[in-house]
């Protein structure tokens, strides 16, 4: 079989591709490298093969489609900061971008089509754990994109009979995981400070609980969802439990210093998993001490990432409490 995986030098696309190739399926790459790291798959460089194009934008990369079984729509902007100060690049990268995968996938009459959604188009959910039919609630750019992807992809399959499902990812983290962009994502964020010996950052009073999911148990969520015959369905990927910030330091070991909490961030994400459990037979098999214990193992991953503190921090982020709630004082 052949797949093409949209964003496959990034962080959850490495993992798919990995998960592929032990499948013995073929596989294509597209990425434009904007987040995406052809380091992470130097060790399988002989045997994918990667298209550098950006899916904003129509071209050659529409060629690839040919004769292809499996799409893997995982290519996206992140990052809450720079969607609120760029929302127009968002909205052609998670929009633009993935209404073109669509049409080259219609075109190409492929046999299966995953998206890669978020589950923070939830916003700030009023039931734990959250279901898929949960009040659509996106508190900024990034989340409404991904979500508007989500929207096309399901019309796509309503309308046109594009065999595709979507998955909700909630809280991914693992070996690869991006280590530049705006502040955001916790572990980056604090295995780049442990290197450096600062204290890790945490905001608020860090009891503020996370859907911790390990991305090889989201590789093969994709793929079981893949190898499924459901069409139109969305999926919430998690990994059946929340763990707070402050377990995460425990974990880690180390200092930490407080930061003001938040607008627009849940005080828990916490993934309804019944669904995915009940029809695709799936389940999560990493818990967070066995990850963080994997995170620990690839630390120098992160030794050329930015290292934050709070006063850089405050800079990063001034955007987010300006248009997301009172200004900082």
């Amino acid at each position: 079989m052949k797949a093409i995986v949209t964003g496959g030098c990034g962080f959850i696309g490495s993992h798919l591709v990995d998960l592929l190739l032990e499948n013995k399926i073929d596989v294509t790459v597209i990425d434009n490298f904007s987040t995406g790291r052809p380091l992470n798959l130097q060790h399988v460089k002989d045997k994918v093969e990667i298209v550098q194009a950006d899916i904003s934008v129509n071209g050659d990369w529409v060629s690839h489609f040919k004769n292809t079984d499996l799409v893997f729509h995982i290519a996206a902007l992140a990052d809450i900061v720079p969607s609120i100060q760029n929302p127009d690049t968002y909205f052609q990268s998670n929009v633009v971008g993935t209404f073109n995968v669509l049409q080259a996938a219609r075109d190409a009459h492929v046999k299966r089509f995953v998206y890669a959604a978020s589950s923070s188009c939830y916003g700030i959910p009023e039931v734990y754990p959250t279901p898929e039919n949960s009040e659509i609630l996106p508190q900024y750019p990034y989340a409404l994109t991904k979500r508007m992807g989500e929207e096309l992809v399901m019309h796509w399959a309503e309308v046109y009979k594009l065999p595709a499902v979507s998955l909700r990812f909630f809280n991914v983290y693992g070996p690869r995981s991006r280590t530049s962009g705006t502040y955001g994502a916790v572990f980056g964020v604090f295995l780049a400070q442990k290197l450096a010996g600062k204290p890790f950052t945490v905001v608020g009073d860090g009891k503020q609980t996370r859907d911790f999911t390990f991305v090889t148990d989201v590789a093969n969520a994709i793929f079981t969802a893949a190898k499924s015959d459901k069409v139109g369905e969305i999926y919430n990927v998690g990994s059946g439990a929340t763990i707070s910030v402050n377990r995460i330091v425990e974990l880690l070991g180390g200092e930490k210093v407080h930061i003001p909490k938040r607008p627009g961030e849940p005080d828990s994400t916490y993934a309804d998993i019944s669904k995915i459990k009940r029809e695709l037979n799936w389940s999560p098999k990493i818990s967070i001490e066995v990850g963080v214990g994997e995170l620990l193992k690839h630390i120098d991953y992160w030794k050329e990432a930015p290292v934050w503190t709070p006063d850089k921090i405050q800079e990063a982020t001034s955007d987010w409490f300006k248009f997301l709630g009172n200004e900082q004082k």
